[in-house]
């Protein structure tokens, strides 16, 4: 597993795709947060606190982390190389788990420089380090969850075809309806918004925002991004045999 995982940063990093990938997040954080005017932008907000920040997130990586995944196993099939993978002297899950691995690797190296802007909130604060820290660090432990769940699906998206834009296009609709799909789908549903909104992960993603890390929510997303990755292994097995 570690082997595959070091393989996939490697080339991540081999390639302008790790680099495009943490420059893009990045920088559209950057220009919503702190140059466009509107909702998401701190300074206008008049509040020293990173709520934009964690709500803007999950819509960008929506998109960027299809994008890095959506060759994990797609470019496998093209190539003709998953049989020579799934040869190698490693189990099927140590295979999804190495792939896994990398790309959710790759998103946290993409987050990490984001904490300067704890230290520039802390230090716009009136007084300075006046900042609620167990809110922020509930939201990046949310956001670390939530990463893991979007990598699990695009992972599993990208043993459905060998083409990667219909791996992006299936892991992004993915992605969206278990992020805000069930969300939207509650607000028209009367008697049962609860139970449905339940479903999705901005549910339980505003529900670590707020600083108090439940275990229904941990359990949640270790769910999903178990069931997607056992979905994975399923279908490699398929194409193995």
């Amino acid at each position: 597993m570690k082997s595959i995982a070091l393989r996939e940063i490697k080339s991540f990093f081999g390639s302008p795709i790790g680099y495009l990938v943490i420059a893009i997040f990045l920088l559209l954080n950057g220009l919503f947060l702190w140059v466009f005017d509107g909702e998401y932008n701190i300074l206008q907000s008049g509040f020293a606190d990173l709520t934009p920040f964690f709500t803007l997130s999950p819509w960008i990586l929506i998109f960027l982390i299809p994008a890095v995944t959506m060759r994990s196993f797609s470019d496998e099939i093209k190539q003709g190389t998953i049989e020579l993978l799934l040869t190698k002297p490693l189990s099927v899950w140590q295979i999804v788990n190495g792939k896994f691995l990398g790309a959710f690797l790759l998103i946290i190296f993409a987050i990490i420089p984001t904490f300067i802007y704890v230290y520039v909130i802390s230090s716009l604060g009136l007084p300075a380090g006046n900042i609620d820290l167990g809110s922020i660090m509930g939201s990046y432990f949310g956001l670390l969850f939530l990463v893991a769940a979007y990598t699990s699906i695009g992972i599993f998206t990208s043993t459905l075809s060998e083409n990667q834009i219909v791996s992006f296009i299936l892991s992004v609709f993915l992605c969206f309806l278990f992020y805000y799909g069930f969300e939207g789908i509650a607000n028209q549903v009367k008697g049962f918004e609860d139970v449905i909104a339940r479903i999705g992960m901005d549910y339980h993603f505003k529900s670590m925002a707020r600083g108090v890390i439940d275990t229904r929510d941990v359990i949640y997303f270790l769910s999903i991004s178990f069931l997607f990755l056992t979905m994975t292994v399923y279908k490699l097995k398929a194409l193995k045999s």
